[in-house]
């Protein structure tokens, strides 16, 4: 019998859900909240909206909004030595990715002390970090619900996949309200991570039967729903792709992912790119490249995508990836990585940094960096 675990951390989510972040941080003990965001979230009026509720339950917070997007390793450090300066005791963070991410990376430094780089890779972190609460501000991430944790290392200009259990938070509270102030162009781009995320997770060496469940419904949520969610903004289809989000990333976080989002962390780690936009772009080449090893499951994911039909594994596989890519260019987002690079030259170099990532690991087939290559050329 295979032993496996899954770890998630407890999930507060439905319209208004935010109204009790503070009665959680309460609960874990907060009498000084440290509370990460960034200037996006300022704008759209949540920041205020969240310190207000804090405030209302008397419970003071120090505000920490220097992130960016693709958080930078002096950023992380910056926010730890304020939340060490300021003697905060539990942390908040509202945003996408990012700011999940750079609190993930402030709580483990609060936690362990050292640089961020000293954590890189699978299972280094071995103290508990700071009670953490976090609040996404996208259906895309799945930061919210995961062991990962993706920080820049600017000097090597790579993206860090840092992995541990200890980076699961306490609390998720998902209120699909704050996708009503997002532009289509980040519904859509965090939707399709959604994507990449339950797909991977899906062909993964480390997938079970639990992880697979929620690849399965959150690949059925996205395709039925993206297109009412970013071209009308309908407000159930927006929360079907909140709750998608969290079937992938509880998924991912537990089953791993691929070499999809090794190219993904290496490339945007040379050229900053919105890591959403790279999937569109590598994930049917990846998928491809997968399906010798995965037959049977690219075939039940091809006909979660276009439908029931009666034919063998590959085929269905090969029709799930075209219907994928006709839903890709019906939305209009970058299909070709030369729409993301300014030349081929710096390809070979994307594919060796990327071939080290930790989530090459668990990728269905073994594969080197000139396949990586071969799929970057593909994508071209």
């Amino acid at each position: 019998m295979v032993i496996t675990k899954f770890a998630i951390p407890e999930v507060i989510s439905g319209h208004g859900s935010i109204e009790f972040v503070a009665k959680c941080a309460l609960r874990l003990g907060a009498k000084r909240v440290f509370f990460v965001s960034d200037n996006g979230l300022e704008q759209s009026g949540w920041v205020d909206r969240v310190l207000d509720i804090l405030d209302g339950n008397d419970l003071p917070a120090v505000y920490f909004d220097k992130v960016s997007s693709n958080p930078r390793d002096y950023q992380v450090h910056e926010g730890a030595d304020l939340y060490a300066r300021e003697r905060c005791d539990v942390i908040i963070a509202l945003g996408g990715g990012s700011p999940m991410d750079a609190a993930k990376g402030i709580g483990t430094l609060v936690g362990n002390g050292g640089r961020i780089g000293d954590f890189e890779g699978a299972n280094r972190i071995m103290c508990p970090l700071p009670p953490m609460i976090l609040i996404p501000s996208t259906a895309g991430s799945g930061s919210d619900v995961s062991q990962f944790c993706i920080i820049t290392d600017v000097e090597r200009e790579v993206k860090m996949s840092i992995i541990s259990r200890s980076l699961v938070p306490n609390i998720s509270i998902i209120d699909p309200d704050l996708l009503l102030s997002k532009d289509a162009d980040l519904i859509l781009a965090s939707a399709i991570d959604a994507m990449a995320h339950a797909v991977e997770s899906y062909v993964s060496k480390l997938a079970t039967p639990i992880t697979r469940m929620h690849s399965h419904k959150a690949i059925e949520l996205i395709v039925k729903n993206i297109q009412p969610a970013v071209e009308d903004k309908d407000t159930e289809a927006l929360r079907q792709l909140s709750i998608a989000s969290t079937s992938a990333g509880m998924a991912f976080s537990n089953a791993g992912l691929g070499v999809l989002h090794s190219i993904a962390h290496s490339l945007g780690g040379m050229y900053d790119v919105l890591h959403g936009m790279v999937h569109p772009v590598l994930l049917p080449s990846v998928m491809r490249f997968n399906m010798r090893e995965c037959t049977e499951t690219m075939g039940t994911i091809g006909r979660i995508i276009a439908g029931a039909r009666l034919c063998s594994d590959q085929q269905a596989a090969l029709a799930g990836i075209d219907k994928l890519e006709e839903l890709f260019a019906s939305l209009g987002v970058n299909q070709r990585l030369r729409d993301l690079l300014p030349d081929q030259s710096s390809i070979e170099q994307i594919c060796r940094v990327a071939i080290q990532d930790v989530c090459s690991l668990t990728n269905p087939r073994e594969s080197s960096w000139r396949d990586l290559r071969g799929i970057c050329e593909e994508a071209w």
